[in-house]
Parts: structure tokens; C-alpha cells; sequence
């Protein structure tokens, strides 16, 4: 199904995201994580792309994204292209096809030093491409905060738009930690024109590295009451576990409560804190999606 589809039959849709494993090793973990997050009834699961390489053969993310149909959830495949040539794009969009993949997160993707460049530098210009080929629904990507590279926040909504009139059926958001940040933006995206619907990306914080990293990578601002409880549990893994997954809930709930179209979270391959939010909110998502008492 094309999961525009899923907007018009739902009030808040809820999806997760999975990564490939880095080594060979760890593609028997994956599959038993996929079995328990498919177990949850998400409405669909992405998968990010890479990490087994980026030829037509070795990439993994058609193989998950698979595996994830099979066990009766529909599958978002990323698909990045700045180190792509037309030829390996292609030939991945052929095997994703051939997967029964319909969905495509068109993502530019980072730039590797040294590499050459492919035809296409903006997510805009893939989605554009997929398009030209047909066959799949396209999904694109928002930054609450700004985009790492974008001058300056009016640029950014410009890119927004520009995926919009390439084909985008609905957005994700990076993850973010200050719900006002959300807010503030899907309110200037839709003055600038963009109306899609945006599904709000969250991740849940379970450990002192992995905010290390994220804020490294992504630049996600941290609010005072997130801070305060990180320099609080941060010497007790458990307790940090639990106080990341209440954060999260908290953040979820808020936004359920304040009409959002969908909650995306980054469950960095951890079914089990994604099953304790999904605990927390059920009762939340059931209310708005008609399943609970009004």
C-alpha cells in the first residue's frame, strides 16, 4: 500500500525506524528485532540505508525491507543518492520492486570524503528521478530545527516545498527533543506552503552515549528538563534508561494530545524500549484513531 493511504484512514499514524547491522554478524539479531517490532502492529517500519554497502548486490536495506514485508508490516525503504550513480540507483530501485517495496525515503544522504558524486545532490532531484521511473510513493525529510547546511531557516522551508512539487506524499522529521521546536515549524511550513502530512520523529535517550552522539551528528537542541535529567541519572544506566523512555512518552503524548499525524520513533534496534512507549501510548493513539473512548 502507499502509505499516504494510511493518513486518510487514521488520525495519528505510528511507524519506527530500523538501521542494517554494520557486520555480518549481526544480521541474525536483526531479524529476531524486526520479529518483535513487527509483533507491535506499527503501521510501517523504515529502514535506513546501507551499512552492508551501497552496490546493487550487498544492500541491505532491500533484504530488510523484505524481511519486514513478510512479516505483514509495510516497509520504508531509505534511499540516498549524493555517492550513487544512475546505474546503482537504478538497479536498487529494480530490487526493491521486485521486494514488493512501494515506499522510498528519498534522502540526499552524507557526503563521503574522497568519493565521487553522483548525478543527483538533493533529495529533491532522486525524488524527481523516482518519479520519471514510477512505481513507488516518495517520503521526504524535515528538519525542525534547520538542516545542518541550510544558511538559514527560510532556505530550509524552500527545500521543503521543492520536495513537495518533486512527488514527497508525507514528511519525517529528524528527531527532537523540545516539542516547541515542532511546533514552531510545522506552523511555518504551513504558511510557506507545505501541506503535507508531518510525522514527528522521536528518540528515545536510554544511554549517556548515545546523546553524545546524537547531538554530534544531528545538532538537536537539548531543553533545560532534558538536560537536568541527564546530569541527574547519568551515573545509573537503569535509571537513565527509564527516565529516557519516560521523557519520550511524555513528548509523544503532548503531541498526540495536540493533533500531530504521526509519531515516527528512532528505536535504534532496541524492541524492547519501543515496546514499553508503545505500552505507554496505546491508550493515547487508541483515543484518536477511534479505538478508545472519545
Amino acid at each position: 500500500m502507499n502509505l499516504c493511504d494510511l493518513f486518510q484512514q487514521k488520525k495519528c499514524v505510528l511507524s519506527f525506524e530500523v538501521f542494517p547491522p554494520k557486520k555480518s554478524s549481526g544480521v541474525e539479531s536483526i531479524y529476531r528485532t524486526l520479529d518483535e517490532l513487527c509483533a507491535l502492529k506499527p503501521d510501517f517500519i523504515s529502514v535506513t540505508f546501507g551499512a552492508g554497502g551501497t552496490g546493487v548486490k550487498d544492500n541491505l536495506t532491500v533484504e530488510l525491507a523484505g524481511a519486514i514485508r513478510a512479516r505483514g508490516v509495510e516497509p520504508l525503504a531509505h534511499l540516498t543518492c549524493i555517492n550513487s550513480d544512475e546505474e546503482t540507483l537504478l538497479g536498487l530501485l529494480d530490487r526493491l520492486e521486485e521486494a514488493g517495496v512501494r515506499n522510498i525515503l528519498a534522502l540526499r544522504g552524507d557526503r563521503v570524503e574522497g568519493a565521487e558524486e553522483g548525478p543527483y545532490r538533493h533529495a529533491n532531484e532522486l525524488m524527481e528521478r523516482i518519479a520519471r521511473r514510477g512505481g513507488f510513493n516518495l517520503v521526504g525529510a524535515c528538519y525542525p530545527e534547520c538542516h545542518c547546511e541550510a544558511p538559514d531557516p527560510l532556505h530550509d522551508l524552500q527545500n521543503l516545498r521543492r520536495k513537495q512539487e518533486a512527488g514527497a506524499t508525507h514528511l519525517i522529521t529528524q528527531l527532537f527533543f523540545d516539542n516547541r521546536c515542532f511546533y514552531d515549524f510545522a506552523e511555518k511550513a504551513r504558511i510557506a506552503g507545505v501541506h503535507l502530512p508531518i510525522e514527528a520523529g522521536i528518540m528515545p535517550i536510554v544511554n549517556k552515549r548515545q546523546i553524545e552522539r546524537i547531538v554530534t551528528l544531528c545538532g538537536a537542541s537539548i531543553p533545560p528538563k532534558f538536560a537536568r535529567m541527564l546530569s541527574r541519572f547519568e551515573g545509573d544506566p537503569a535509571a537513565l534508561r527509564d527516565a529516557g523512555i519516560a521523557y519520550a512518552t511524555e513528548q509523544i503524548i503532548d503531541l498526540i494530545g495536540s493533533g500531530v499525524e504521526g509519531i515516527h520513533i528512532y528505536t535504534m534496534n532496541n524492541p524492547a524500549v519501543a515496546r514499553r512507549i508503545c505500552e505507554n501510548i496505546a491508550t493515547a493513539l487508541d483515543c484518536v484513531n477511534g479505538g478508545g473512548a472519545a
